[in-house]
C-alpha cells in the first residue's frame, strides 16, 4: 500500500536560492520516483507563500542596482562575485541565470499560484512557478505584471479568458494569500527556501538550497520511516 506525503515547499518567486532549491528537489523526485522505493511514497508538493521584500512596490526598480545596494553595500565587487557563484550554481541545475530587469512585489504571482492550485491542482501549480521563475531568472520579466502571470498560467495549460479574469481582479483571493504569507512567518519560517518533508513519525525540515543528494536522502529516510 502506498502512503501519501507532502512536501511542503515555501518559496518566494524572486529568490534565485528557492529556483535552485526546487531544480534540485524535482531532480531528486525524478530518480526517487524511478526507483524501487518510489512505489512506497507518493510525494506531493504544495508551494505556500512567502514575502522577501514586501516592501516593494509594483512598478519595481532595477533590479541589479537593487541587488548591489541592498545586499551587497553598493559594492561592484561584491555583486560580481555574487553573479558568478549563481552562475556557476544555475549552470549544475540547468539554468542560465540574467541579472538584468525588474525587481518587483510579487503579491500577485503568490495570489494567481494559490487560486490555482487550489482550483487546479498542484501539477498546475507547479508549472505556474517554472514559468514565473524562468520568466523572471532567465528572460528579465517583471516578477508579476498581468503580461508575466497570463505567459504562466497559459503555459501551465490554463484557458487565457479564465487566467484573465482572475489575474485582472486583483482583491480575488487576495485576503486569502496574505494571511498565508503570515501564516508562514508565524510558523517560524523567517527565510526561503524552507521545506517540510511529512512523515509518518516525524515531519524533516531543510532551510536553504541543499544538494540534490541531500534531498534524496530525507526522501529516503520519510520512506524508511513510513513503514
Amino acid at each position: 500500500m502506498t502512503y501519501d506525503s507532502q512536501i511542503a515547499f515555501t518559496l518566494d518567486t524572486i529568490c534565485p536560492w528557492t529556483y535552485l532549491a526546487k531544480k534540485r528537489l524535482d531532480e531528486a523526485l525524478r530518480r526517487f520516483r524511478q526507483s524501487d522505493q518510489g512505489k512506497e511514497v507518493n510525494f506531493t508538493v504544495k508551494y505556500y507563500p512567502y514575502q522577501l521584500y514586501p516592501e516593494a512596490t509594483k512598478e519595481g526598480e532595477d533590479k541589479y542596482e537593487w541587488y548591489k545596494k541592498s545586499r551587497y553595500g553598493n559594492s561592484e565587487e561584491k555583486m560580481k562575485m555574487y553573479m558568478a557563484l549563481m552562475t556557476a550554481y544555475g549552470q549544475t541545475a540547468g539554468i542560465d541565470f540574467k541579472f538584468g530587469g525588474t525587481v518587483g512585489n510579487t503579491m500577485d504571482a503568490h495570489r494567481v499560484v494559490q487560486h490555482f492550485q487550489e482550483e487546479k491542482g498542484p501539477e498546475v501549480a507547479d508549472k505556474i512557478i517554472q514559468s514565473l521563475y524562468a520568466q523572471y531568472f532567465q528572460q528579465e520579466k517583471h516578477p508579476s505584471t498581468d503580461e508575466t502571470l497570463l505567459k504562466a498560467t497559459t503555459e501551465a495549460g490554463i484557458p487565457e479568458d479564465e487566467a484573465r479574469a482572475f489575474i485582472e481582479d486583483k482583491n480575488d483571493g487576495l485576503i486569502d494569500v496574505k494571511n498565508l504569507v503570515r501564516e508562514q512567518t508565524g510558523n517560524g519560517v523567517d527565510s526561503v527556501p524552507t521545506i517540510i518533508f511529512e512523515g509518518k513519525r516525524r515531519d524533516i525540515t531543510l532551510v536553504g538550497a541543499k544538494e540534490v543528494e541531500e534531498y534524496e536522502k530525507t526522501l529516503a529516510a520519510i520512506v524508511k520511516e513510513s513503514k
